[in-house]
């Protein structure tokens, strides 16, 4: 949801700005029948709101992920409930997000074993070629499918009341949509973060493209330049070299997806590589133009100069909360324009009458953080609960080939908080079922407290990791050691095995030489 002062009078047609000059699309370019379908269920053009009676128990301002599960959670419990979205329904997750550019990284990957069937002794005849009009035509007709999951239809028979349009706060206990005033008890601001633009020479001269506009392609770009290696930057440049794009990344560190294990990292630039991906890192003095209808990027890296034209450029650096334009100033709620509102761990706002959840108050801006936050918000808002976001073990994963995935305490974190730990590493090149499937790039690297089994946190590198995380995010919620892990039987071959082979190496520390001693004393004695 964007409630931006400067973008207050966009209609649906240019639902997505980009910074430099606004872009010809939006979530609902092109307008096909897939994107008809869409708008019908997350912003139908005929959807009248409803007339407000007496207070609410939640008012709820954003429908993306933290504000559907705070509205649908709050109303299943009996709660009245009003939620408003001015944009569409579903956020940036259904919209811009995770459905879309998984489902383009679906056929990136699919073009890429294509690519590397020979390795298998599968011959595939020359000429495997991407059709990207039917990529894109494929991601919009399996979004529409999903819309209904987000639809205003769907909530206002969950028993919510849904409002189309801004939101703002009048006072400490209303809020205005268009010409209707609501009354409430509680309010949730879920107002989610839209993409950012770095201050870039030439960046407000060229078009561009972010998350937001991305997905409206129909056409392949030739040239394909992307500005930053973060989770985004990463996807996208190896999706579309895979799909037949050169691809140029640009990023001003040395190496990809610089917050993570730098072992992790440096398996995925190699990978971003082998498929095509021109990585420029450590780029110094980037500067943009446009010249003969084409963008050109001049940047220096490795004490080499670049100067390359690009048919579209994706800029994937940083997110900004959507927060202004809500009259949080006149409620005495605190919020800053880099890092959103600012909450306590019970994700109380400043005013005791207002919560937040979600991209635009947390540092993890991921669909599933914001989920659980929501569930935090139902509890203390409406019962008086006591739960705390700090309880909340958040795994992450980036959909590069390998997958990155992470949670807890990397080395780097643990050694800044001074929290001693041992570390366990189990590379895939010695995991049976990832030799025979070609998977040997990648390892599982458990961190645990120091002398015990405790698990402090993990990373994967698989192509499978976003969904093996999970296993040692359970353990790590629900107090279970790699001890509880080595015992448990896994189906042979997996990679998944990878995991347990920790808790055997655990297992082993066990065997100090004193104990060894004893254990040949006895052997020997009942022999």
């Amino acid at each position: 949801m964007i409630n931006d002062a400067n973008v207050a009078d966009t209609d649906r047609s240019s639902l997505a700005i980009s910074g430099g000059e606004m872009s010809n699309h939006s979530p609902l370019t092109p307008y096909d029948e897939y994107n008809r379908k869409l708008e019908s269920d997350v912003h139908p053009p005929d959807w009248i709101n409803p007339q407000p009676s007496g207070r609410y128990n939640l008012v709820v301002i954003g429908a993306g992920t933290a504000g559907l599960v705070t509205a649908a959670g709050a109303a299943g419990l009996g709660a009245k409930v009003a939620l408003i979205e001015r944009s569409l329904m579903g956020g940036d997750c259904l919209n811009v997000g995770c459905v879309p550019s998984k489902a383009l990284i679906s056929a990136a990957r699919m073009a890429r074993t294509i690519r590397n069937a020979d390795e298998f002794g599968i011959n595939i005849p020359d000429g495997t070629k991407a059709d990207f009009a039917r990529v894109m035509e494929r991601m919009r007709r399996l979004r529409s499918q999903i819309s209904p999951n987000d639809s205003a239809a769907r909530f206002r028979d969950l028993g919510v009341d849904v409002f189309l349009g801004e939101a703002r706060f009048k006072g400490s206990n209303t809020i205005e949509v268009g010409e209707q005033t609501l009354s409430f008890r509680k309010a949730v601001i879920a107002t989610g973060a839209r993409a950012s633009a770095p201050p870039i020479p030439g960046l407000q001269d060229v078009p561009y493209l972010t998350n937001e506009t991305l997905f409206s392609l129909t056409e392949l770009p030739r040239r394909f330049g992307v500005i930053g290696a973060g989770p985004i930057g990463c996807e996208m440049a190896q999706a579309f070299s895979n799909l037949g794009s050169e691809v140029l990344l640009v990023e001003a560190e040395h190496g990809v997806l610089p917050i993570e294990d730098p072992d992790a990292s440096a398996i995925v630039g190699r990978s971003l590589q082998n498929d095509g991906v021109q990585l420029l890192c450590c780029g110094k003095e980037l500067k943009l133009r446009s010249e003969s209808g084409q963008i050109w990027m001049s940047v220096e890296s490795h004490g080499t100069q670049y100067d390359e034209p690009v048919d579209q450029l994706l800029v994937s650096v940083g997110r900004a909360p959507n927060v202004n334009g809500l009259g949080l100033e006149t409620l005495g709620v605190e919020f800053d324009l880099r890092t959103g509102v600012k909450v306590d761990d019970r994700l109380r706002t400043t005013n005791p009458n207002i919560f937040a959840a979600g991209d635009v108050c947390s540092r993890y801006k991921f669909t599933h953080a914001a989920d659980f936050m929501a569930r935090i918000v139902i509890q203390n808002s409406l019962f008086m609960g006591r739960s705390k976001a700090s309880a909340l073990t958040i795994p992450w994963c980036t959909y590069t080939s390998p997958e990155i995935a992470h949670v807890g305490l990397s080395e780097r974190e643990a050694s800044k908080q001074g929290v001693a730990i041992d570390t366990f590493l189990q590379h895939f090149a010695d995991v049976d079922r990832a030799i025979l499937s070609g998977d040997t790039e990648g390892f599982v690297k458990v961190h645990t407290h120091k002398g015990t089994d405790r698990i402090a946190g993990a990373t994967i590198v698989s192509p499978h990791a976003g969904e093996m995380i999970s296993e040692i995010t359970l353990a790590m919620t629900h107090g279970l050691g790699l001890k509880k892990i080595g015992s448990t039987i896994h189906p042979y071959p997996t990679q998944i095995e990878a995991i347990r082979k920790l808790g055997d190496q655990y297992n082993r520390t066990r065997l100090t030489p004193f104990v060894k001693s004893l254990f040949q004393k006895w052997l020997a004695w009942t022999r």
